[in-house]
């Protein structure tokens, strides 16, 4: 059995800044910018209301460039950026995910089996206060994954796609036609699972580490021991995609389950006491 933590969410590279986490322990989810205007998704930036606040995904920018890793993408600013879409990946409410990262992600999510776990974990930072940090701010259970790639006859990749239809590479790929042609692996999740309402659970530490001379985030010993995290790394600046040698049902035990979880139950998540 097997726990994958995928880094999700708006960070300085795509939105250029991080979701908010207020001092009650709530924070805001803010789905990163769409690369592209080819999809059916229908929230946008300026659609996207914060939750805990009277603002929405616009307003905590001014310009966005959809595609900054290519040295191709246009600059958004204004109206233009407040109609543009977002890229809804996890969707909480239907319980989907989807991934082409390379970097290990594709090669760890599509080895997961019914009843294992996704967790996602996003970069969130207090309006005024504390260093930002990687949180994990929710989960859900494995249901089934499915793999399209390019290689893939026309007619099987537009059913599988067909089949998620709430999934957001389902929604720019266009007529079985996946974007930048990589292949995607789809997860379909069940519950227990969800969005936390608050308390999302530090993951990071930041420090200077011994023989490097400017600090940076690292995972925490205390997760990376205590949910016996066997592949990804200790560097988080790049949100690796961890895997842990955990089952769904110690990790939901550990983290509690989304819309149920205490403030007490988050110092008890590190480790199964």
């Amino acid at each position: 059995m097997t726990v994958v933590l995928a880094g999700v969410g708006a960070d300085s590279t795509n939105l250029g800044t991080l979701g908010p986490l207020y001092d009650d322990g709530r924070f805001e989810y803010v789905p990163i910018p769409e690369k592209t205007r080819e999809t059916t998704e229908s929230e946008t930036l300026g659609s996207w209301d914060l939750q805990h606040d009277d603002r929405t995904a616009a307003d905590l920018t001014t310009r966005i460039e959809p595609q900054p890793v290519q040295d191709a993408g246009e600059t958004v600013t204004g109206e233009t950026l407040e109609s543009w879409p977002l890229h809804r990946d996890p969707n909480f409410e239907a319980l989907t995910y989807g991934e082409h990262r390379t970097s290990g992600y594709v090669s760890r999510l599509r080895a997961l089996e019914p009843g294992d776990v996704v967790g996602f974990y996003a970069g969130l930072r207090r309006p005024e206060g504390d260093r930002a940090h990687r949180y994990l701010i929710g989960y859900f259970t494995v249901d089934r994954v499915d793999v399209v790639t390019p290689e893939l006859p026309s007619d099987e990749r537009r059913a599988i796609l067909e089949s998620h239809p709430d999934n957001a590479h389902a929604k720019r790929a266009r007529d079985g036609d996946l974007y930048l042609e990589k292949p995607v692996v789809i997860v379909a999740g069940r519950e227990p699972g969800g969005l936390f309402d608050r308390h999302p659970v530090r993951l990071s530490d930041y420090y200077v580490k011994s023989g490097n001379e400017r600090p940076q985030y690292y995972l925490r010993e205390e997760i990376g021991d205590g949910w016996n995290v066997t592949a990804g790394g200790e560097n988080m600046m790049f949100k690796p995609a961890y895997r842990c040698d955990l089952s769904g049902t110690e990790f939901v035990d550990r983290v509690g389950v989304p819309g149920e979880r205490l403030q007490e139950d988050v110092a008890t998540v590190v480790a199964d006491e």
